[in-house]
């Protein structure tokens, strides 16, 4: 009797697991399981031993060619920077210096008016460095963490309260604090801070400003202002008359130098007819022409100590978060001047 029992049909070959799939198993992203199976430093301890037991569990075989390219290190450190940031270029140039020293190279994202932040991270990103230094930076902390989970990243010049992200920065709350005090000494009692917008450096120094007046027994008088000249001299706008300032205390360098030459406009002379102060004593302040009173955030020692963060973090000599507060220091020149009115 003929056997009619159907031929059994061939078993379907069980798909390799990729990374993809023990990313999504482990719930993090594929560049860190990336950089847990090549060794790379940044993924904590506990992170690690979860990822590599869920490859382990699924069977996971690293693709030797893949390996290998991912084992060709590329030496390549990324800085966020705003191009017309007068300070940002100096922290950048001293920061190109400190990472040439050290043996690696920088790759710069610009952020523009159409490119922003986010796009930013993702391009230093894209290009392989193996760590990122964030200038300033103003995305919300959430946002910031899912983009930088995985690269070793030192936050320059704002507090970020991030695991393993390293943080260092000038003390504002004192830069603001001596300024105010500054011109307090020169009998100014009507004095205005023009703030930085929204973002969390203007928040610092706006409530710095605040406590400062308040320990005075001065009344605050904060103008809406911005990062640019354009905005320090539109601030004026919204002085109302009688209020008799006779000071400003401006968010940065760039939006006090608004300021004064919207004050020459207007034929107010500085300082016998107002006093301004700025913050970053960058290259503009220092200028002659100029010669605007402000506060030095120490520029290079920031940029050494940032630098030598993220090499510590690549080499893996330390792995402890750290976050380094610079003292500031004011600098006093010609933009600022006694009280009209002042005996003396």
């Amino acid at each position: 009797m003929a056997d009619h029992t159907p031929p059994s049909s061939p078993r379907p070959e069980r798909r390799r697991p990729t990374i993809l799939d023990v990313a999504a198993a482990a719930g993090v992203s594929k560049g860190l399981v990336s950089r847990v199976l090549s060794g790379a430093a940044g993924p904590s301890a506990a992170t690690a031993q979860r990822v590599l037991a869920v490859a382990e569990r699924m069977g996971y075989r690293k693709d030797r060619t893949a390996t290998l390219l991912a084992q060709r290190r590329t030496r390549l450190i990324g800085v966020t920077i705003i191009p017309s940031n007068v300070y940002h270029g100096e922290l950048a140039e001293e920061i190109q210096a400190m990472v040439d020293a050290a043996g690696y190279d920088t790759v710069l994202g610009a952020v523009t008016a159409t490119h922003d932040e986010q796009r930013s991270i993702e391009t230093l990103i894209d290009f392989r460095c193996e760590a990122l230094l964030l200038l300033g930076p103003t995305m919300p902390e959430a946002r910031l963490a899912t983009l930088i989970e995985d690269i070793p990243t030192v936050c320059v010049g704002r507090p970020l309260n991030l695991p393993n992200v390293d943080v260092v920065r000038a003390d504002d709350k004192q830069g603001i604090t001596d300024v105010v005090d500054h011109l307090v000494s020169l009998g100014h009692r009507r004095i205005a801070h023009i703030d930085g917008g929204t973002g969390h450096i203007a928040a610092v120094r706006r409530r710095a400003y605040r406590t400062a007046m308040r320990q005075h027994g001065l009344e605050a008088v904060v103008l809406p202002g911005g990062l640019t000249e354009q905005q320090g001299a539109a601030a004026l706008k919204h002085l109302e008359s009688g209020t008799e300032v006779t000071a400003i205390v401006a968010f940065n360098d760039r939006t006090a130098v608004g300021v004064l030459e919207a004050l020459e406009g207007m034929g107010v002379s500085v300082p016998a007819g107002m006093s301004v102060t700025g913050f970053d004593d960058s290259l503009m302040a220092r200028h002659p022409r100029i010669a605007l009173t402000t506060v030095s955030q120490s520029p290079l020692e920031q940029a050494r100590l940032a630098v030598q963060a993220a090499i510590d973090r690549l080499s893996g000599e330390n792995q402890e978060r750290r976050e380094i507060v610079l003292p500031t220091r004011l600098v006093v020149r010609g933009s600022t001047g006694v009280s009209p009115g002042t005996a003396g």
